[in-house]
């Protein structure tokens, strides 16, 4: 069904040139998606290593493109749909939102923390950090950038739920500064992203972008998670001796217990196993100045899915990190988070049971 050529995807496609597409859903419901072609690693910078970034790279099988939603999802009929111009879904769970995104069908999935990291380093590359929803309906950085809140109310009223309607920001409010551009990958809502979590501080991932594939298992206890190895950056299993995790043992100025430092140990664990996602116990720092601990060689493979800063550049982006128990990836940052929210802001302190009403998802696509 996605290659029904009706008026609708043919409008779309010219218009965008191409960049864009609808594609069509198990239920025959039209879903909007750019187009990211396939990219290596050493034409964004060397530190990341060579060949085809992970994010392009499917159960083994390298992928010629990724159909990212173009906007944050809304929930139609039971599945998880990219729509300009309509609030997006909020206030669901980690597995509820791959449930909704598989069930548009065979190749729709949740976005992926990979693919996210394919986006944000392209971003990175393109000397382009997009702007967003970061202060109640208009920019942190630019207050004169507003969208159409859903709630109606002012932009910069601090009152209400200030979610604005997908893509209904600037230009710049879109991932390559373009129409045709991803929307709202900064701000407004924190977005679910796939195949990425912390267990105990350990970082753990499905293989490249395995997670793209619906059929590979998420659940907490699944097979599929593996862990990092901090000397060699090769995939093995999860409660190995030097695997990659996220630590607090350095002091920081914005923080509980100090700024995120990439370690192969865990030595300081943020707040009690009694705390739960709203009271204090986590650790947080702009991403570029997350550290590693001495004499640690960081792999390529934890900056090729944006683990860990290439450099300074980052745009303040922050980073969210409980080190107990089962943390699951939100990206992007919500409507009140200014400078913090960005293409590479991520929060690792909420458990797959989390629901808020700063929380959606975003659907994708892979053949």
């Amino acid at each position: 069904m996605i290659f029904i050529k009706d008026s609708l995807r043919a409008a779309v496609e010219a218009a965008s040139g191409g960049t864009v597409t609808v594609l069509y859903t198990a239920k025959g419901q039209p879903t909007y998606m750019h187009i990211i072609p396939r990219f290596n690693l050493q034409d964004i910078d060397p530190a990341l290593g060579t060949g085809t970034h992970p994010a392009f790279i499917v159960n083994g099988v390298e992928k010629s493109e990724l159909f990212i939603g173009q906007h944050a999802g809304c929930l139609r009929d039971g599945e998880l749909l990219s729509l300009p111009g309509v609030d997006c879904v909020t206030s669901i769970d980690f597995d509820q939102s791959l449930n909704y995104a598989a069930a548009c069908g065979q190749g729709h999935h949740l976005m992926t923390h990979a693919e996210q990291a394919a986006v944000s380093l392209w971003c990175w590359k393109n000397g382009f950090m997009p702007r967003g929803n970061t202060a109640y309906g208009r920019s942190s950085d630019a207050t004169f950038e507003t969208g159409r809140r859903a709630d109606k109310k002012s932009p910069g009223d601090t009152s209400g739920s200030a979610r604005t309607l997908t893509g209904s920001g600037p230009v710049s409010w879109r991932h390559n500064n373009n129409p045709n551009g991803i929307a709202d990958l900064c701000g407004n809502v924190w977005e679910w992203r796939g195949g990425l979590r912390l267990m105990d501080g350990e970082i753990q991932v499905l293989a490249n972008n395995n997670a793209a594939d619906s059929k590979n298992s998420q659940t907490k206890a699944s097979s599929a998670w593996r862990a990092i190895s901090a000397s060699t950056g090769e995939l093995i299993a999860p409660g190995s001796a030097g695997t990659l995790k996220y630590d607090a043992s350095a002091a920081g100025t914005t923080t509980d217990h100090g700024a995120p430092v990439l370690s192969d140990a865990v030595s300081n664990r943020n707040g009690d196993a009694g705390s739960d996602e709203h009271t204090p116990g986590h650790t947080a720092e702009a991403f570029e100045k997350i550290t590693s601990k001495a004499g640690l060689i960081v792999p390529s493979i934890a900056k090729a899915l944006s683990l860990f800063p290439l450099d300074a550049s980052h745009g303040g982006d922050v980073l969210y990190v409980r080190n107990y128990g089962e943390r699951l990836a939100l990206s992007g940052g919500g409507w009140g988070d200014g400078a913090s929210a960005g293409v590479f802001a991520l929060s690792l302190r909420n458990a797959r049971s989390n629901w808020n009403t700063n929380i959606g998802a975003r659907p994708a696509f892979v053949l």
